[in-house]
């Protein structure tokens, strides 16, 4: 038999059984459908925390504490615990790199911020003015401080949209004066919103950092410097250079640790791609499921058209045209619940996105990966019942009732 005659009676079989047919896709639609939401839960995440990481600030890395400089009870304390961050690391950081653009010392702690009969508590960020550089935030109103505010420790603020909006709700917060515990400031900025997550701005607020050491936080160490490298292209340089600053200065490199945006992307995108593997694989036993499904109707069909195999084969069709025939049926009922399983996939992912509020990416890799695997389960669970067509003996066939 042609081809194209195998594929017309495979087609008037399974039109023929139009609500069995159906019944057999659903296993292949509900698999399909569920990979493809799945991964496309799983790739918006990731897409979702590398902006997130993104806006953290371009070319950044961050130099922050170690594990505690001495041995107390017979062991180290915990990572980020050493007292070790000073504003001379920092002067000695910039007198000594030549691959950086700017260098950003942070100290921070929460707080009670009050306006008049409001209150708030929010972290309280003691910064430079390279600090805004770095982590690439703008103004929305007002201004950045000054270098005699800075030196002065000056009782200025600069806050974040959500911080103005508990404060002073829909007031102009500019040149007002708030209570950052018990010290007042006068707010001279507010920030453009950027960023969600751990780069956020919206709900802080940011003094002089010799504000915060001298007048607010009583310390003189840090709890991280971030620096910017000049480009891309240098970060690798600058962090081996950051390191030999380090170590010279602090001279035990537990003392101190080094991270840049490429190291969290990559561990983040090999999580979240472990995470997307994950539910892909949950999601592909919907079609295992249904690849079952397609063997049990297959072997139900072979059963009921015994006589019209041994009638095939009587008039001369072999067993390679009895095995086409049934295998094609296989492969079309996966076809099927393959292209409607895609449009499903398509539809509930963005009903997730929007209901759910997730982001979700749907790749063509996404989309070739389930139909693919949809194409194999038919091949797979269909070739026993084709083979098993294909050897019935043409006498017995016809003589089955």
């Amino acid at each position: 038999m042609k081809i194209w005659e195998i594929f017309r009676v495979a087609l008037q079989a399974l039109s023929a059984n139009k609500l069995r047919s159906f019944l057999t896709t659903l296993g292949i639609i509900i698999g399909v459908a569920a990979v493809i939401i799945m991964v496309s839960i799983g790739q918006g995440a990731n897409q979702e925390v590398v902006s997130r990481i993104s806006a953290m600030g371009a070319n950044l890395i961050t130099i922050s504490p170690g594990r505690v400089a001495a041995r107390r009870g017979g062991g180290w304390g915990a990572r980020g615990s050493a007292n070790v961050l000073t504003d001379k690391e920092v002067e000695y950081i910039k007198q000594g790199n030549t691959t950086l653009k700017a260098v950003a010392p942070e100290v921070s702690q929460s707080s009670v911020l009050r306006y008049e009969g409001a209150n708030t508590f929010t972290r309280v960020y003691g910064v430079t003015r390279d600090y805004f550089t770095v982590r690439d935030y703008t103004l929305k109103a007002g201004r950045f401080f000054t270098d005699h505010e800075e030196e002065a420790a000056s009782s200025v603020v600069i806050i974040g949209e959500t911080v103005a909006e508990d404060l002073f709700d829909r007031e102009n917060p500019l040149g007002k004066e708030i209570k950052i515990g018990s010290v007042r400031a006068q707010v001279i900025g507010v920030l453009q919103p950027k960023g969600t997550g751990f780069a956020d701005n919206t709900d802080s607020v940011y003094v002089p950092i010799k504000t915060a050491q001298k007048r607010l936080f009583g310390t003189e160490y840090l709890n991280s410097i971030h620096v910017q490298a000049m480009s891309q292209d240098v970060i690798d340089k600058a962090v081996a250079e950051l390191n030999m600053l380090m170590l010279q200065r602090l001279g035990d490199p537990e003392k101190f640790e080094i991270r840049n945006q490429q190291e969290i992307l990559d561990t983040v995108s090999q999580t979240t791609a472990t995470f997307t593997f994950l539910l892909g694989g949950v999601a592909s036993i919907a079609l295992l499921v249904g690849g079952i499904g397609i063997m049990n109707i297959m072997l139900v069909s072979v059963t009921e058209r015994t006589k019209e195999i041994g009638i095939r084969k009587a008039l001369g069709a072999t067993q390679q045209d009895i095995l086409n025939q049934f295998l094609i049926e296989a492969l079309l009922l996966s076809f099927l619940g393959g292209f409607v399983g895609v449009a499903l996939g398509f539809v509930g992912s963005n009903l997730v996105s929007k209901l759910a509020g997730w982001s979700t990416v749907i790749s063509p890799g996404a989309i070739l990966l389930a139909f693919s695997f949809a194409a194999a389960v038919g091949i797979f669970f269909g070739i026993y019942p084709a083979r098993k067509a294909a050897g019935l003996d043409p006498i017995d066939a016809l003589r089955y009732e």
